[in-house]
């Protein structure tokens, strides 16, 4: 019998001795190859905890630059290295710099959806799981959080001690994602909780039971007692909701809401990945440094689920 597409990813995984670390938002069949499934913060622990000579990232390419630049010892692939992050593109370090010099002295949240550059530039990171905590953390009252405008303002929302400057940045998914989707899907299943990630808009984020990361979203189901629930994130996070919670019922805020670079990565790139060990995804050590103390301080404040 022929080796099946996944029988040949585990084998040459062993023998490469390689980790498969995969995001909420992938491919359901790449979902179900992965050694950890996680968020963002999740992704990174497992990077960092792991002892494993190769991590293949099902992600996207600022996550894979995460990896490498906690784990400079090892070999990091991505499968397609041409899924890239909108949101992270929308900042730049020259625009960064121009931010700090109008505002000197204040300290910078750097969401983790960025490139390296911009971390090594940044005092510390966040995700959508503990930026709240991060923020609260800091001595400063006023704090510059880059580069997503609305998780700083999910974020300021919850830490009202805090005066927190914004960057025009956003995710073009999740602010796709609107008030009269949400409106509608409630309409047809009026017992459904709206569960919605912090990404989105303040009145989307208004009519929501819950606001948390994928992470977040993966608990409050599992422990709510409700049996209906409408998801306003990526779609592909409904996949794994279903299967770990077979007895409920979810519901896209939006059927749009679909990250085409979140679905870039299959499985017969991810073989193709292990087979020629590419693409090799590095970063400068001089950049690796500092973005890496960025994350270590996110990592050390801890996670907020």
């Amino acid at each position: 019998m022929a080796e099946s597409l996944i029988d040949k990813i585990q084998n040459l995984k062993k023998e490469r001795k390689a980790v498969i670390l995969v995001h909420n938002y992938q491919r359901p069949e790449v979902q179900d190859i992965a050694d950890y499934l996680g968020d963002s913060l999740g992704l990174s622990i497992a990077a960092s905890k792991t002892d494993a000579k190769v991590i293949v990232f099902c992600g996207v390419h600022f996550m894979a630059e995460t990896a490498a630049i906690i784990s400079p010892d090892k070999t990091v692939l991505m499968p397609d290295d041409n899924a890239g992050c909108p949101m992270a593109d929308m900042i730049t370090v020259e625009k960064l710099k121009e931010l700090k010099r109008q505002h000197p002295g204040v300290p910078v949240v750097c969401y983790v959806n960025s490139s390296a550059e911009i971390k090594a530039e940044s005092d510390v990171c966040c995700t959508s799981a503990n930026s709240v905590k991060v923020v609260q953390s800091l001595p400063n009252k006023e704090i510059i959080f880059i580069p997503d405008k609305y998780l700083g303002m999910y974020t300021q929302s919850k830490a009202l001690e805090k005066k927190l400057i914004f960057y025009e940045g956003y995710c073009p998914i999740h602010v796709g994602i609107l008030a009269e989707h949400v409106k509608k899907a409630k309409a047809a299943h009026p017992q459904a909780l709206v569960v919605v990630h912090p990404e989105c808009r303040p009145d989307v984020i208004s009519l929501a039971d819950a606001v948390v990361s994928t992470a977040g979203m993966v608990k409050f189901v599992k422990e709510s007692k409700a049996s209906e629930f409408i998801i306003g994130t990526e779609t592909g996070i409904i996949y794994r909701l279903q299967k770990e919670n077979p007895g409920k019922k979810f519901y896209p805020a939006s059927e749009l809401a679909v990250c085409p670079n979140m679905k870039l990565t299959t499985l017969e790139k991810v073989l193709w990945s292990l087979e020629d060990m590419k693409t090799v995804v590095s970063v400068p050590e001089e950049i690796r440094v500092k973005a890496k103390r960025a994350i270590d301080r996110m990592l050390e404040i801890g996670r907020q689920d």
